[in-house]
């Protein structure tokens, strides 16, 4: 009976699908937070519609059950204007409010607002945060090889930040700057900068999208960066349309902490390079690298490191 009652107060609890809310299925459950772009459900539904779209326009016939399958935004497109949800209602944040945008979120005033105002000051806590030699990663965190850290939130969004190591190695900087809102960032290529004192470094954008929203916070204070890289660290909320591409070029799990091992390594070797040989007492890099050690150089640790 326990297990029971425990399993209709989840399914209580679990919102229904967006193509539930549209009327494109009868039931679906949304297990996954509104992150569709981890969906199967989603991609096969997709899948079909656009069969039927293409059957449509070439003036094929589609019949039966999966003839009527159309995207949840189409069918929503159906309603009169003022009976349209916004996303944020059908994912039960905020109250009725009718979608003004055909369901184009990138390009939406209020969606701007809404993650300005609720949304981007929220930090999710990192759990089962792995540790090499001292320096910090959470378990499901995306990592770029010019040390910008990524995670999926919902649906083709993601945020992103410089992660630890990169953060100890160049120190704890005065302002981190990010591209303006909507403006378009390329994977590989450089996208914000830190600063200290009179010395910037650029880091690279690990996926190719546009910003949707900033961290105000890093503009005035950049030092909350370097106390929590992966919480009230972040710099940008991003839209990655080809999201699952960018991913591909991304280390996650044990390749992304095999990257920082050998990232740490290399880093020693840098250093003895300069400095001759390190203490063997078992003592760990520090929080500020090249702020105890600047005669290994600014802009070869960034050139090295953040990739440049």
């Amino acid at each position: 009976m326990g297990t029971t009652d425990a399993s209709t107060s989840s399914q209580r609890n679990t919102p229904p699908c967006f193509w539930m809310q549209a009327g494109v299925v009868r039931r679906k459950l949304c297990t996954l937070d509104f992150q569709c772009n981890r969906c199967r459900f989603d991609r096969a539904l997709r899948r079909q519609a656009d069969r039927n779209q293409q059957a449509r326009m070439r003036g094929w016939p589609v019949h039966g059950a999966r003839g009527k399958i159309v995207t949840w935004e189409d069918k929503l497109k159906e309603r009169p204007p003022w009976q349209r949800p916004c996303l944020h209602h059908m994912k039960g944040h905020i109250s009725f409010r009718a979608c003004t945008n055909d369901y184009r979120c990138a390009n939406c005033e209020f969606e701007q607002y809404f993650n300005d105002q609720f949304r981007v000051y929220t930090s999710v806590i990192p759990v089962n945060v792995q540790s090499v030699d001292g320096f910090e990663l959470p378990h499901g965190v995306y990592l770029h090889h010019g040390h910008t850290w990524l995670k999926v939130e919902e649906s083709s969004e993601v945020r992103v930040g410089l992660d630890d190591f990169a953060l100890r190695l160049m120190g704890p900087p005065e302002r981190i700057d990010a591209p303006l809102i909507g403006k378009t960032v390329r994977r590989d290529a450089a996208a914000f900068s830190l600063h200290r004192g009179n010395r910037v470094a650029r880091a690279l954008s690990p996926v190719t999208g546009v910003v949707t929203a900033t961290n105000p916070i890093l503009r005035e204070n950049g030092q909350a960066a370097h106390r929590a890289p992966y919480t009230d660290g972040w710099i940008a909320r991003i839209h990655a349309p080809d999201l699952r591409s960018d991913l591909k070029q991304l280390r996650l799990g044990a390749e992304a902490l095999d990257f920082l091992e050998a990232e740490i390594s290399g880093l020693y070797e840098m250093i003895e390079s300069q400095v001759g040989p390190l203490a063997t007492d078992g003592g760990r890099l520090g929080h500020d690298i090249y702020g105890g050690l600047p005669q290994i150089g600014w802009d070869r640790l960034a050139r090295r490191f953040l990739r440049s």
